[in-house]
């Protein structure tokens, strides 16, 4: 099991890597981009196992994280879009 500074790190790297690969105006910052990518990792990670799609500690378990992330972030684009 993580430990919550693990998944903190885990959460950054996995946020970084997310907006590294959707490019765009961010008005989140670093603080968000942490944010982003905890609960991204969170999502896909939990979806991917509940799905069978791997186990925990599976390197899969990565890319579903970044894939959640990112889902994550297109969905803060299209709020911050219309509130803005």
């Amino acid at each position: 099991m993580f430990s919550l500074i693990g998944i903190i790190i885990f959460g950054l790297i996995v946020g970084i890597v997310a907006k590294l690969l959707m490019p765009g105006n961010d008005p989140g910052g670093f603080f968000m981009t942490a944010i982003i990518g905890i609960v991204g990792s969170l999502i896909g990670g939990f979806l991917g196992r509940m799905l069978g799609l791997y186990r925990e500690g599976d390197p899969a378990g990565f890319i579903m994280s970044v894939i959640g992330a990112m889902v994550l972030l297109y969905v803060y684009h299209l709020v911050v879009k219309r509130t803005a």
